[in-house]
């Protein structure tokens, strides 16, 4: 019940303040998809956003909590750097602490319900759509999962579009693979119980 009224106040906050596009992000499409996975006790789709966020919401975690630390100016990546400025509404902000209690979420939803191990295929599958779609729709300026470069400007050494195929690759790769692997071997393909 809180989830599904933490989202339905995200939801119109963020359409607002950032547009729709905002959510092909892929933090806000495993927020999305979470609460259907709580919806529906479907065990594949919590198992599909750990295997996608895990590792980038960790490191977005490190961020923030590094910025609060030494200063919102010390870590030269954009990261979590818009945490702090104050043109953008405090709700707003407020509201992508999500980020940080995600994980733990997703984890504990996949430790109830059991990993499935299709999420690697079906995680990649969403990503080879969702990325050609943030590409094809969205501002390169905003650099929406980074399918225009890595940096605040859109990348110039290669094409775009040949960019956008090694990120379709790399990101299965580096990012996925490895936390499949680990929440197999953590949490197995059995049910422990049902929510």
């Amino acid at each position: 019940m809180t989830y599904t009224l933490f989202v339905c106040v995200l939801v119109p906050v963020y359409w607002n303040a950032y547009g729709p596009e905002n959510f092909l992000w892929g933090s806000d499409i495993a927020l999305l998809l979470t609460l259907l996975a709580l919806w529906t006790e479907n065990r594949l789709l919590p198992s599909m956003m750990a295997v996608a966020i895990l590792l980038p919401e960790l490191a977005w975690s490190a961020d923030f909590v590094l910025r609060l630390i030494l200063s919102p100016e010390a870590i030269p990546t954009r990261g979590t750097q818009y945490m702090f400025d104050s043109d953008i509404p405090l709700l707003v902000r407020g509201l992508a602490l999500f980020h940080i209690a995600l994980p733990g979420l997703l984890l504990w939803l996949v430790y109830h319900l059991g990993y499935q191990r299709r999420a690697l295929l079906y995680q990649t599958l969403l990503a080879w759509i969702v990325l050609p779609v943030t590409y094809a729709i969205t501002d390169p300026s905003a650099n929406v999962n980074w399918v225009f470069g890595f940096g605040r400007e859109p990348q110039t050494w290669m094409p775009s579009p040949l960019f956008l195929l090694l990120l379709m690759v790399s990101i299965p790769l580096v990012f996925y693979l490895p936390t499949h692997l680990v929440l197999g071997k953590l949490f197995g393909d059995t049910r422990r119980w049902r929510l």
